[in-house]
């Protein structure tokens, strides 16, 4: 009996340890902290923007066409060259017009001596027939006193009669003349016009392109342009953008002008700067994109005709954004959060409403105060309360 009564506290002591040893084992230990990469979030301005495509184009372009044919007697510039308005391009052949002008000369002085002799006959036939009245009259007075006959009265009327004929047909004569004049006129300022087209000039300011017509060839007024010329100073950019921004832009470009930047897609960093001047009558039904153009001084001709750019069109600025890195800012089942490490170096979990983007920022309209620290990397490794030690990334 009593060997069984020193058993019980031997037992009771091995299930007092076993117990103990569970407690022990079940005690959670301490989670290190996870690191993760934060960046504050930031208040400034930012530019309200639309992001596009666009297309480059001429200012102004020319075709230059002959206008009389001939052969093509000298090019006067090198293809690919600047030129400014009226300067020298072509020179056709000009001997055969030369000739029409020196004919033209002829016969206009042809009919101006026509047209003297007419004016000297007509005061000639004027003095004869104030002589052949002055007898007309004298005689019939002589008639009347019964010293002339009949017959010599009438015939000395009748001689007055033709000589008033002969002036108004010398008058006649000056008229034709004056009609040859003028055409001789209008047939000598043709042939000088159509002379003058054989100096073909620049029409505008602006790069030639390619040749189409060498030296020496032939060339007439059906034939296709002599060369195009492109004005780049100013230029265009061409671009569309969703008509449901339409009332936007609208709206912005009655408060003042609206800035475009465009730049070259494999040269981000040579942006040139416009205004936007020209917006469609119509919106595209087939796109459901309405056309715009912006005007750029192109100075430094960074922008050529037919380059394809990326287009920013800046309606206004935000002046208090809150900022945000774009990788903060994660996706999950309730929408978009962000982390937040709170004073004590603990992840909490903010839901968020995000604006316009910018690059690689984005404007965090709700749920982010200016100042907040927020994580940008390593957001796998954390959950809501979890403590994190952190290292600063580049700042805003």
């Amino acid at each position: 009996m009593h060997k069984s009564l020193a058993v019980v506290p031997i037992m009771f002591l091995i299930l007092l340890v076993g117990c103990s040893g569970d407690k022990v084992q079940s005690a959670p230990a301490r989670q290190p902290a996870a690191l993760v990469t934060t960046v504050d979030v930031v208040e400034k301005p930012v530019p309200l923007e639309i992001h596009v495509v666009g297309n480059v184009e001429a200012y102004t372009a020319v075709r230059v066409k002959a206008q009389v044919g001939g052969q093509l007697a000298k090019v006067y510039f090198r293809e690919g060259q600047d030129v400014s308005k009226g300067d020298l391009l072509f020179l056709i052949d000009p001997r055969p017009f030369d000739e029409a002008i020196r004919q033209a000369e002829a016969n206009l002085a042809r009919d101006n001596a026509l047209l003297r002799q007419a004016e000297a006959n007509v005061q000639r036939d004027m003095a004869s027939e104030k002589f052949a009245r002055d007898q007309a009259i004298r005689y019939q007075k002589l008639f009347g006193e019964g010293v002339m006959s009949k017959q010599q009265a009438e015939q000395y009327a009748a001689d007055a009669d033709a000589r008033g004929q002969g002036v108004l047909a010398g008058r006649a004569a000056i008229e034709s003349a004056q009609a040859a004049i003028g055409a001789d006129q209008a047939a000598l300022a043709n042939a000088r016009l159509q002379r003058s087209y054989c100096e073909i000039h620049a029409p505008m300011g602006g790069r030639t392109g390619d040749l189409a017509v060498e030296e020496g060839n032939l060339v007439r007024t059906g034939d296709s342009e002599l060369i195009t010329i492109h004005q780049i100073k100013p230029i265009y950019v061409t671009f569309s953008v969703p008509e449901k921004r339409l009332p936007e832009i609208k709206k912005y470009m009655a408060a003042g002008k609206l800035m475009v930047v465009a730049s070259p897609p494999s040269a981000l960093d040579q942006k040139e700067s416009g205004t936007l001047t020209f917006v469609d009558n119509s919106v595209d039904t087939t796109t459901g994109t309405i056309k715009l153009k912006g005007t750029f001084s192109n100075a430094n001709s960074k922008l050529w005709p037919g380059q394809f750019v990326n287009v920013s069109l800046r309606l206004t600025t935000i002046p208090k954004a809150i900022v945000a890195p774009l990788r903060a800012v994660q996706t999950g089942q309730d929408g978009e959060y962000a982390y937040v490490v709170s004073k004590d170096m603990k992840a909490e979990m903010r839901p968020v409403v995000t604006g316009i983007r910018l690059e690689d920022q984005v404007v965090v309209e709700k749920g982010l105060q200016s100042g907040e620290t927020v994580v940008t990397e390593g957001q796998l490794r954390i959950a809501p309360g979890m403590r994190v030690r952190t290292r600063r990334g580049r700042a805003l």
